[in-house]
């Protein structure tokens, strides 16, 4: 969410959900196969749309969808039903048409943005997940767990639930002061790794790598209802 200088009133205090391995993310290891083969067909594309600091969006970096073929995509969910006991996954369509940016690759480098704690819509994604797509990428690149930073030190919580389906609902603001959360749990970046976790937990890229399509973070996101 965009930073903005701190206001006397405060804001709502979330729940509190400890991430813990196994039942609020999972690391699945060299997901992929054919990895290598993945990256190198992504690094060929030229259908890229540009994000911030190339164009006026929110969003840093490139994107291209889709990212695997689905083939590769029905790969991926297997593991992903296994790892969470789920029967079935699907992307999801909101009544008003609103979707995620499902199975889509993402290249950002050094400088293009910088760690936005946020969470996934609820009404679009039970489950989110992150598949590292560069092998060059320091393991400070991967992907970090938030929680709410209180006023005097206390520490606040982490997690959307009902009746609210985004953290701008929750807090009733789109707009937070720049020290409003702070990190809780980082996970490192690994090649061909996927980190899956509930998409209402505030989560955030840890930080970004590269000046050239090749150098920089390369990852596939994906949404998932359950």
């Amino acid at each position: 969410m965009p930073p903005q200088p701190r206001r006397t009133t405060g804001l709502p205090v979330l729940q509190y959900r400890k991430p813990t391995r196994g039942r609020d993310y999972w690391v699945l290891n060299d997901v992929l196969p054919n990895a290598a083969e993945v990256r190198a067909r992504c690094l060929a594309r030229t259908d890229w749309t540009e994000g911030h600091p190339y164009k006026p969006e929110s969003w840093p970096g490139l994107r291209a969808m889709p990212a695997l073929l689905p083939e590769e995509l029905d790969h991926v969910e297997a593991q992903v039903r296994q790892a969470t006991g789920e029967q079935r996954l699907w992307a999801e369509t909101s009544a008003g048409g609103a979707t995620v940016n499902h199975n889509c690759v993402q290249v950002v480098g050094e400088g293009e943005g910088e760690p936005r704690p946020h969470t996934d819509s609820r009404a679009l994604c039970r489950y989110a997940a992150v598949l590292y797509l560069n092998p060059e990428v320091p393991k400070d690149c991967g992907t970090s767990f938030y929680r709410q930073s209180l006023p005097g030190g206390v520490l606040g919580g982490n997690l959307v639930s009902a009746p609210h389906d985004t953290l701008p609902q929750a807090l009733g603001t789109r707009f937070v002061p720049a020290d409003s959360f702070t990190e809780d749990l980082r996970v490192p970046h690994r090649y061909n790794s996927l980190l899956l976790y509930r998409a209402n937990l505030l989560h955030t890229a840890t930080g970004y790598w590269g000046a050239t399509l090749a150098e920089k973070r390369m990852t596939a996101v994906f949404f998932w209802m359950a």
